[in-house]
């Protein structure tokens, strides 16, 4: 079927291209213009036309996100899914979480945090969430064998037999580490980690893992660059775990996730935990602009309730007491560990409103959009649903101003905010939220509008209420299909699950089957990520290729 999107002001930074036209569609994907008349007009005149948004860090599926559920019910309430459609299972959370996102404009969705003990069971609530293409990163950094490689020196082939392996046998999309060698410390009593600390047991340190992370990611030639995760979330200082985490990837690719939450320097460094702290966003900002291997997302924070979830289980042990409501759930079990507590962000609270200003400030200031990925850490920083605000404060000096004004001073006395004037365009929203993810996730099919590309497109009624106009999409395609049409969801289809295409060693095979066993009575079989287990849906995976 040929479409034609006609009359809209197209914006795709990657074509320098900001100007009324059309854009054309035929069999999935976009297509010059042509002479033929189209099988269907979707008439956009007065409206924005993008690609479609890519996510690239939402906790959408695996343990932790069971687990907020069943800690926190009355909080997922509101995530019934549409009666009847096909794709509703228990609670809802699938069709919600697929629907709200595409109701946004966005066709791409990555979970972060995949243990490869979990794989299975991550990949299959990820097969469940329908409209969008989705995937996953396989998680490393704290698990026994990795440690035992490294503390044994057995060289970077081994880490990276090892990592390629485990990428295989998960199917993710990439590599994350958290904290490295956080989990084992903490469960040898350590309740703060740096990177050159030594973690009992292995005698190795966050610098040695995650450098080591870095070159198997090179070598297995990985898209998306090294997801780091780093020591010392929301601390006061934890600006120089950053900086000192960027200048040990030495020029190798990294990327930052949740940065606002590093962007905390310290305002009195004689008591540096109980001084409080100030923004460290221009530093953040300078550092990664200096440093074109380094990309970064913001982990936004929004003001309301929210659940933080994280592997992270050292600094979300550190955070059970501001747990509201007054419940949490930690488990130290093997490998990563792990952690829920609830978490009231308040508008009134001196700190919350100094994290939701830290977060703006970072994107304000920083000079290249497309490596500063518009995120909440959702939902650790507040619910992805309120990307359409963090756009409107984005694009509007004025709309920021009104909110700061009914902000604590805090936001004013320690951060830069209420003085940048920098209003987002068009075509630099688009950068932080489709071109920029895309690049960033090696997704080259997607995050633009030129010929050749996936149909992933959103098309927005041009509303001065940026919140408005990106909360409801007039239309959305999926591989050109509609799927949204004013708002609602018209169309409901199953998307792919996007994974690396990595050949593991027999050898490292064989050595992981035999470590598993000794480990846990079961083999290689038992953590894979078979196509059997997704009989019922179809083809489920799409294989996407590593770097030439």
């Amino acid at each position: 079927m040929l479409i034609r999107i006609q009359g809209g002001r197209v914006v795709d930074p990657t074509a320098n291209r900001d100007a009324v036209g059309d854009v054309w569609v035929e069999d999935g994907r976009i297509v010059p213009p042509s002479d033929r008349k189209p099988d269907q007009t979707l008439d956009a005149t007065g409206c924005v036309v993008m690609a479609g948004g890519v996510e690239v860090h939402s906790h959408i599926a695996g343990g932790n996100v069971i687990t907020s559920r069943l800690l926190l019910p009355e909080l997922y309430v509101s995530e019934a899914a549409p009666e009847g459609h096909p794709f509703a299972h228990a609670g809802g959370a699938a069709g919600w979480i697929g629907a709200t996102y595409a109701r946004m404009g966005y066709t791409t969705a990555v979970e972060p945090a995949m243990p490869p003990v979990q794989a299975l069971a991550t990949q299959l609530e990820l097969a469940d969430i329908p409209l969008l293409d989705r995937g996953a990163l396989t998680v490393m950094g704290n698990d026994d064998q990795l440690l035992q490689i490294l503390r044994d020196g057995e060289g970077k082939a081994a880490v990276r037999d090892l990592v390629a392996l485990n990428v295989a046998t998960s199917r993710g999309l990439g590599v994350k580490c958290i904290n490295a060698g956080g989990a084992s410390a903490f469960k040898d009593g350590a309740l703060r980690l740096s990177l050159d600390d030594e973690i009992p047991c292995y005698g190795l340190s966050t610098r040695k893992i995650m450098g080591a992370l870095l070159d198997a990611v090179e070598e297995i030639r990985v898209p998306h660059p090294l997801h780091v995760h780093c020591n010392n979330l929301g601390l006061p200082g934890a600006d120089d775990s950053f900086v000192a985490t960027l200048d040990a990837a030495e020029g190798r690719r990294i990327h930052f996730a949740h940065a606002q939450f590093y962007a905390y320097g310290v305002v009195d460094p004689e008591n540096p935990m109980t001084g409080g702290f100030r923004s460290a966003a221009r530093r953040i900002t300078d550092a990664v602009m200096a440093n074109p291997n380094a990309t970064l997302d913001i982990g936004q924070v929004v003001f309301g309730q929210t659940v933080t979830v994280s592997l992270d289980i050292l600094r979300q042990f550190g955070g059970r007491k501001g747990a509201k409501p007054k419940k949490w759930v930690l488990n130290a079990g093997d490998a990563e560990g792990g952690g829920v507590v609830p978490f009231l962000y308040r508008p009134k609270g001196p700190v919350s409103s100094l994290q939701w200003a830290i977060g703006l400030e970072i994107m304000l200031l920083s000079g290249d959009p497309e490596r500063t990925i518009l995120t909440t850490d959702h939902p650790n920083g507040g619910p992805f649903t309120q990307y359409p605000r963090i756009i409107h404060l984005l694009m509007s000096k004025e709309e920021r101003d009104r909110e700061i004004a009914a902000l604590p001073g805090v936001v004013t006395e320690r951060s830069e905010l209420a003085a940048l004037e920098r209003e987002y365009t068009l075509s630099e929203i688009a950068q932080l939220t489709r071109s920029g993810p895309a690049k960033l996730l090696g997704l080259t099919d997607r995050g633009h509008l030129r010929a050749g590309g996936r149909a992933d497109i959103a098309v927005y009624r041009d509303d001065p209420d940026r919140t408005a106009m990106f909360t409801a999409a007039k239309y959305v395609l999926k591989d050109g299909d509609v799927i949204v049409r004013d708002g609602e969801v018209v169309t409901w289809r199953q998307g792919k699950s996007l994974s690396l295409t990595v050949e593991s060693d027999k050898a490292m095979e064989r050595r992981t089957e035999t470590y598993l066993q000794d480990r846990y009575g079961q083999g290689l079989d038992s953590f894979a990520v078979p196509d059997a287990a997704f009989a019922a849906k179809g083809p489920v995976f799409e294989d996407v290729a590593c770097r030439a």
